[in-house]
Formats: C-alpha cells, structure tokens, sequence
C-alpha cells in the first residue's frame, strides 16, 4: 500500500505543478453539459496522471473523468484500477477560484484502498491508506466531534443539471436543510468536501449526480481512514458506480440520515 500511496502521490504532484502554472492563464474552455466546463489543463493532468502510474503498474485498469467522458461509460471490476479526476472543481479553476484539486483513488475488488488529492493553489496534500489513517500535509486529521445536527456545517452541490425539475428539487431541498443545520457551503469540488469532512472542517455531506466515480473514489478512503462514515443518503451502503454520496463524522450519521429521508434526498 505504502509503494501505491507514494507512486500516486508523485502523480499528483506532477499535475498540480501544471494545474497551478495554468491558474492564473487565460484557459481555453469547452462546454461537457449548460455548465459542465473542461480545459486543455484537465486533459493533459489526466493523461501526465495516467502516464506516470502507468509506468510502474502497467497491468493497472484506469478510469479517468476526461477519457470516460469520451466514451460515456466505464467498467469497475476487481482489478487494481486507478480512478482519476484529473481537475476536480474545473469551474473553480477557469474562474480563478482556489478550491480545485487533482484526485487520485486506487479501488482493489471494487474497494477504494488508496486516496490522494492535492490541492496546489492552498498547498494542501490529503492522503490515506486503507487501515492506515488520513493525514493532511503528512499530520493525522480526523473528523469533527460535533454531536448535534442543528450546530452542524453541511457541505452540498447544486450539480450540473439546470433544467426545472432537477433545480427545483435541488434548491428545496437545500432551504429545507437550512432550517435543520448551521449553515451550508458549497466549495464547488466534491473531492474537496470529502476531505473538509475528514479534517473537521465540515461536519456533514451529500450530494446527488455528481460526474462520476472519479469525484470520490479517493475522498471515501480520506473520509473512512479519517473516523467519519460514508453512505448513501437514503442511509443504505455506499455504491462507488451510482451518483449519489452523503457523508458525515462519527456521531451525525443517524440524525443525517433521517434529515436526508425528510427532504426525499434518496
């Protein structure tokens, strides 16, 4: 596990070296969905990504977001695969906006076992193993001690879909859960809200339609490794290949639960 962590790690680096040259860089952008963006640094951090791990698992499956977006589809099976978003947060990215990382998940039978994801504009390296904790900049972190829902910071996105139905939805949802929480924030990166989870920052989590695996694929390990607990928001076990993820500290998760339940977050 520790020769998988370190091999990911310089692959992040290398990336984040090219995403934090291109940031303040006029991008070329092109448009995936009305406000799904991707740039020519989203392409060439995957491929610099897939390029360097390659070399020394060459028997490795990979799912990377830019390469699967071309194909529409993508198969997990119980080979090591190496699930990758080269930019999580590319809107963040074109507007310049710091919360935007590289994020790099090993999944062993379909289990996420390795997950790394950097942040190269805050400098901020979250990395685990699986039974082997979650760090930030190589210190422990661990998920927040908060106890009550109505104290509680939850993290959510509106996603990429605009049409009525789905945004209705979505902001009814959020004023719901207003009423229940503290506050709510939206970093625009769900690797990022992963790891806020982790470290503390963030109490609560969910989000639905979200890209794909390659969007959490590397924070569920950070989370799990971190104390906290990964689910789905109907409050059944996680699945890596649907779109939908909640998460929470050690103590939130019935509570979140049932308020995920009441505003028909399923």
């Amino acid at each position: 596990m520790d020769h998988y962590l370190s091999v990911a790690v310089d692959a992040a680096k290398l990336a984040g070296k090219v995403i934090a040259e291109n940031f303040y860089a006029e991008k070329h952008v092109e448009h995936k969905g009305k406000v799904d963006l991707v740039t020519e640094t989203d392409k060439a951090c995957e491929k610099l990504a897939f390029e360097h791990i390659a070399k020394t698992f060459p028997d490795h499956k990979f799912i990377g977001e830019e390469t699967t977006a071309l194909s529409g589809t993508f198969e997990l099976d119980d080979s090591p695969t190496w699930i990758i978003d080269p930019l999580d947060g590319t809107t963040n990215f074109v507007h310049r906006y710091p919360f935007v990382c590289i994020s790099i998940g090993l999944t062993i039978k379909k289990v996420p076992v390795v997950g790394v994801i950097y942040n190269p504009i805050l400098n901020e390296l979250f990395t685990a193993v699986k039974n082997g904790g979650a760090f930030l900049n190589g210190s422990p972190i661990r998920v927040s001690s908060q106890e009550h829902l109505g104290s509680a910071l939850l993290a959510s996105e509106v996603g990429v879909k605009r049409d009525k139905l789905t945004v209705d939805a979505t902001t009814d949802r959020l004023n719901s859960f207003l009423y229940k929480v503290r506050s709510l924030r939206m970093s625009g990166s769900c690797a990022l809200n992963l790891c806020g989870i982790a470290c503390g920052r963030l109490d609560i989590f969910y989000e639905l339609g979200y890209g794909g695996p390659w969007d959490v694929a590397a924070g569920v390990v950070i989370v799990q490794e971190a104390g906290g607990h990964i689910f789905a928001p109907s409050g059944e076990e996680f699945d890596l290949t649907k779109q939908r993820i909640a998460a929470s500290n050690g103590l939130l998760k019935d509570s979140f639960v049932q308020a995920l339940k009441e505003t028909n977050a399923l």
